[in-house]
């Protein structure tokens, strides 16, 4: 089973500059980075040398998921911040390669602004630092934004200040258990957003394994749809390919439109970089 390529792209502040031979090199704002990419196995348009003459910081991998990040130019910050439309991210280096952003989520950023009202509720669920909580709530949503890390939760914080809004209601918990809960409450939501890991650990400890839980998290959060309500769920995890994401969709979201597409970006240079599965869910079909 395919399914079509949904193409997201940068935008003033970030550009993803080229990919290849397992690295991307991308801008955020004037800071220049080069990073694993697993999904980059083709040959890129510039050579690691060009990249390395223009980049300020190269992530070299140290172990399973870690590593440390070594600076190719003098006196460039570990921290600092860049701007989507009205929102400001504060970005930081951290020892396991990410800084702090999914630019390729800019496409939900766009749907979550398109799709919202004041007076819609809205959850996001392993909301990580929280751009799409501070998008639905510059939407002027109530926002429920759910994590089991409370430095992302604080990370998030710092984003929602940066970006001059007030109110976004943070949920230190297992997002799954969370759900459950709202689920018996019969609490419903104009709009969901989840970014499931592959693996993990809940607050205190628990593994997680998304092949494991992920009948259960689309249980719950069907029953948490409002009838003319969405959700979008991102997936990296290489267990679940489309057409099992389009199974549990089929089985979980009964009477509703949805579509599973592949989320894509191309470089400056013009390579295509895969990024994961995307599910859309819609209203009730009439």
């Amino acid at each position: 089973m395919s399914a079509e390529r949904l193409y997201t792209t940068g935008w003033k502040d970030y550009e993803l500059i080229d990919a290849g031979g397992g690295k991307k090199l991308e801008r955020w704002g004037s800071i220049l980075t080069i990073r694993p990419e697993v999904q980059a196995y083709f040959k890129t348009e510039k050579t690691f040398k060009e990249w390395e003459q223009i980049a300020h910081w190269e992530f070299v991998q140290k172990g399973g998921q870690s590593g440390v990040w070594k600076a190719l130019k003098k006196n460039v910050p570990k921290k600092w911040a860049i701007s989507y439309e009205q929102l400001t991210f504060q970005l930081e280096l951290t020892k396991f390669k990410h800084v702090g952003l999914f630019p390729e989520q800019r496409i939900n950023w766009d749907f979550i602004k398109s799709h919202l009202r004041s007076d819609d509720k809205f959850l996001n669920l392993f909301a990580y630092t929280g751009a799409a909580s501070c998008m639905a709530r510059f939407q002027g949503a109530e926002t429920f934004h759910v994590d089991s890390v409370k430095q992302l939760i604080s990370w998030a914080r710092e984003n929602m200040e940066s970006s001059r809004l007030l109110n976004i209601k943070w949920v230190l918990e297992d997002a799954l258990k969370f759900a459950a809960r709202e689920q018996k409450r019969g609490n419903k939501y104009k709009g969901i957003i989840m970014d499931p890991p592959a693996w993990g650990l809940g607050v205190k400890g628990e593994k997680w394994k998304l092949e494991d839980k992920i009948d259960e998290l689309m249980a719950s959060t069907a029953e948490l749809l409002e009838p003319e309500g969405f959700l979008i769920m991102n997936t990296y995890s290489p267990t679940l390919d489309v057409p099992m994401i389009q199974s549990l969709a089929e089985m979980y979201f009964v009477g509703r439109s949805f579509e599973v597409n592949e989320l894509w970006m191309k470089t400056t240079t013009g390579k295509d970089l895969y990024f994961g599965n995307v599910l859309r869910v819609g209203a009730i079909l009439e």
